[in-house]
């Protein structure tokens, strides 16, 4: 009874500590097997329990995991191979399918779907595999599905690689337009010296600078299981802080360690965002490149998009001008030639030619394909 009485007021002061979040939780090689040679079953029902919880909450969860080269060497019975880049791909190919497996059955218990994303460096430097994958993240989330990412070593290159799952998580951060990113390891945080060596080292609780200080600071992997240590925590909390996305190093063995970092509570390293995600998107719109085209809306889109914040739908728009690719940016005009608002476009300017004009459910039927019911997402555009 005591246990169900602090667990209900546990998820009423989450409930209150804050508004809907998107939060990647980065779940490290060594987090999962515990510095063992094999996965630790019990302790990842522990952190899926802790996910559920946000996601009683109205919080969507992302999940990076680590693992599969862990889970193939358990499946096959710890075999002695070559140390090739074919040996890990090996090893990738066999676990990736067991833990995956794992994930869906120990998140089935709380009755929640998973989807399995395999990235690559590719996936995200070439601009339509990156909004495809932008897309799904955001399907999947939209839909109440956990999605699952890895890095696809079974078919990666040392060119195509991201290279750890730190990284990678900094990047899945930004294609879901996430809050927070969690990055459990097998340390409390980041500290002041190497705390294995040093009995004074003390832990840094906030930063609002990386610099060279600090990264000297930071060591290699400890127990050799996974890729990163805190170097890659280093290099992927300055990348998602650059995208307003607040990052936390903590140990990922501690206690209700995420449910903690999402009440906002003092545990770990905490990395401030430069901005909110969103104004982060909007600085870009206004200051990156330059527009590749322009669109003209009619007056019932000028009020929409003016006065309610809303997004532009292709029915508003009356003429495409220039070549531009879908993902590119775009100004819009009214009628008389007054420019509105600047906005990054959902479709290419020969697709957005095609369904100008037409009802949001007719896009499908008149391109043989959709990427979404709108021409451009309010969160994509900056009124001028």
């Amino acid at each position: 009874m005591a246990d169900t009485k602090n667990t209900n007021a546990r998820e009423q002061d989450l409930a209150a500590s804050a508004a809907s979040q998107t939060i990647v939780v980065k779940l490290g090689t060594s987090v999962l097997t515990g510095g063992t040679l094999k996965l630790d079953r019990a302790h990842m029902v522990e952190l899926v329990r802790q996910c559920a919880m946000l996601r009683r909450q109205g919080h969507k969860v992302i999940i990076v995991t680590s693992g599969a080269i862990a889970a193939g060497r358990e499946h096959l019975g710890y075999p002695e191979l070559p140390k090739t880049m074919a040996s890990k791909q090996l090893l990738a190919a066999v676990g990736q399918g067991r833990l995956i497996q794992e994930w869906e059955t120990l998140f089935g218990i709380y009755g929640i779907n998973i989807g399995q994303m395999l990235l690559t460096r590719a996936d995200l430097n070439d601009r339509e595999r990156y909004l495809n994958a932008r897309d799904m993240i955001v399907a999947l989330l939209d839909n109440g599905i956990v999605p699952v990412v890895n890095e696809n070593d079974a078919v990666a290159t040392t060119e195509i690689k991201v290279g750890d799952n730190d990284n990678l998580s900094a990047l899945v951060g930004i294609l879901g337009g996430a809050d927070k990113l969690l990055l459990m390891t097998d340390q409390p945080g980041l500290f002041t010296a190497d705390p294995r060596s040093n009995p004074d080292a003390e832990l840094i609780r906030e930063v609002h600078t990386i610099d060279e200080t600090l990264r000297k600071l930071a060591g290699g992997s400890v127990g050799g299981l996974g890729t990163g240590g805190m170097a890659t925590k280093l290099q992927a909390a300055d990348v998602a802080r650059r995208a307003g996305i607040e990052v936390i190093i903590a140990a990922g063995r501690r206690p209700d360690v995420i449910i903690e970092l999402a009440e906002g509570k003092s545990v770990g390293t905490r990395f401030l965002p430069l901005e909110s995600p969103l104004e982060s998107r909007k600085r870009w719109i206004l200051a990156g490149p330059p527009p590749a085209g322009d669109i003209v809306i009619d007056d019932g889109a000028v009020t929409a998009v003016q006065q309610r914040g809303s997004s532009l739908l292709a029915k508003g728009i009356t003429m495409v001008k220039g070549d531009f690719e879908r993902g590119e940016v775009v100004r819009i005009f009214d009628k008389d030639n007054n420019l509105l608002a600047r906005g990054i476009c959902r479709y290419s300017s020969v697709d957005m030619a095609k369904i100008a004009g037409k009802h949001s459910q007719e896009i499908h039927q008149v391109l043989g394909y959709e990427y979404g019911h709108v021409a451009i997402h309010r969160d994509d555009m900056v009124v001028i």
